[in-house]
């Protein structure tokens, strides 16, 4: 993380996301100084917060991709929840804690499936070895057999298990029937909380499930050596890695790099002195309160410790503004930021220029089926054009819009291939025009369509 200044944390945010530039600032800022804080010694590292910031602005601008493109670039777990669907503590639904113990499942995934990768070259050795043992299983020794029989024996064995072992990496033993036996997890069973639902989910059953022992069962099964090596190289990185060691690097990753994403927090936001729907929605701003300034989540994994997790919290706020949000929750976002509405220039350059621009995107699917797909610049320009007049006739949905004119446009294509006939699609203005100006103009058929 060193090497990521705010500087060049803005640069990399420039390649996936058009304008927006003081939140990419904040957002950037906030990043580095969690590294800077680690590197301040001694008890004043804890007492250092982190710049939580609350991301001001209509749907579609921006504000998820800037706290999911962060998340990449820091290599930092990440989780995206919508505050309106807690609920308050005492009443049926999710509670506010189970987004740090998602988060901590989030962080267990990434460090296994890390440490997996780097002992792939051993598992795949360890597991050759088990198919040659199978294949070619070692005799046990005859207690009469003198010093030069058990050496003949041996040489004789050595000799044939090379010569298995080089059929084995030519591939020509790859359909030959084995049995082998894996181990596999036996499932947990959570008997503290409702299973096929968020509805009831309490802490105590993932504690529980912390103390309990694992279980494994064998299960004996024939499959091709083909198979029965994947299953094993499988099975073996999982006996490389430390279950402790993947446990501790998730905890230290979650509590010092996570970054919790909040979404709609503006439907949380209400006035105290009201009464019905409100007052669920003040007590889940109470719930959120102590996770956000720093406090101990029971987890299966152990006890996570929220203080330096970076939450950072979205919003269009319409219907209500962040004074509406209870002061002791405001005073833990310091940081705000209003993202603006997107303009026909901007939503011009999303569809050229990030590296995921919807345009490549198409034209990637489009080789897919062996049809080269051209946009020339007025067609661009039309689409924008288009994109703009539907969020100023329709709801304002932002970049989104985009998604589903060019779903539109495309349509047939989309459909018809693979069409041997058909080598190459040109979209120009004159197709754009064709193609959408009648959904624009028609009300009732660009509710349904755009």
């Amino acid at each position: 993380m060193k090497k990521f200044t705010p500087i060049r944390i803005v640069e990399e945010l420039d390649k996936y996301i058009i304008g927006q530039d003081k939140a990419k600032r904040a957002v950037a800022i906030a990043l580095r100084n969690r590294w800077r804080r680690q590197q301040v010694e001694g008890e004043l590292q804890q007492e250092i917060m982190p710049n939580n910031i609350i991301l001001i602005g209509p749907t579609g601008v921006g504000k998820t991709e800037i706290a999911r493109r962060l998340s990449r670039l820091a290599k930092a777990p990440f989780i995206k929840v919508e505050a309106s669907k807690f609920t308050e503590v005492g009443y049926v639904g999710r509670d506010v804690e189970s987004m740090v113990r998602e988060l901590m499942n989030i962080a267990l995934n990434d460090v296994r499936t890390e440490m997996t990768n780097r002992v792939q070259v051993q598992a795949k050795v360890n597991a050759r070895k088990r198919i040659v043992d199978i294949l070619y299983p070692k005799n046990p020794l005859n207690p009469q057999d003198t010093e030069e029989e058990i050496k003949k024996k041996e040489d004789r064995y050595q000799r044939i298990r090379k010569k298995m072992e080089t059929l084995f990496d030519t591939g020509e033993l790859n359909n030959r029937e084995v049995e082998i036996s894996s181990q596999r997890r036996a499932p947990h069973i959570d008997l503290f909380s409702h299973t096929g639902t968020e509805s009831f989910e309490l802490p105590i059953g993932e504690i529980m499930a912390g103390i309990m022992p694992l279980k494994r069962s064998e299960k004996k099964k024939k499959v091709n050596v083909n198979e029965a090596y994947k299953l094993l190289v499988e099975e073996e990185a999982g006996k490389l890695v430390n279950p402790e060691i993947v446990k501790t690097e998730a905890k230290k990753r979650v509590e010092d790099n996570g970054i919790i994403f909040i979404d709609e927090i503006d439907k949380i936001a209400g006035n105290e002195n009201r009464t019905g729907a409100d007052v669920s929605r003040s007590g889940v701003q109470r719930d959120l309160l102590p996770i956000v300034e720093g406090s101990n989540v029971p987890t299966k994994y152990g006890i996570i410790d929220t203080s330096h997790i970076l939450f950072i919290a979205a919003g269009a706020f319409t219907t209500s503004k962040p004074s509406d949000l209870i002061p002791e929750l405001q005073g833990r976002f310091p940081i705000r930021e209003e993202l603006h509405s997107l303009s026909k220039d901007d939503l011009h350059k999303i569809l050229l220029y990030p590296k995921n621009s919807l345009t490549k995107q198409y034209i990637a699917l489009f080789k897919a089926e062996n049809v080269k797909l051209r946009f020339n610049e007025e067609a661009v320009e039309e689409i924008a054009n288009f994109a703009a007049k539907a969020n100023v006739k329709m709801e304002d949905i932002g970049a989104r819009r985009l998604h589903t004119i060019m779903n539109s446009l495309l349509d047939d294509h989309l459909f018809n291939m693979p069409d041997p006939k058909v080598k190459s699609v040109n979209i120009t203005k004159t197709t754009v025009h064709n193609k959408l100006d009648k959904i624009i103009k028609n009300e009732d058929l660009s509710k349904y369509i755009l």
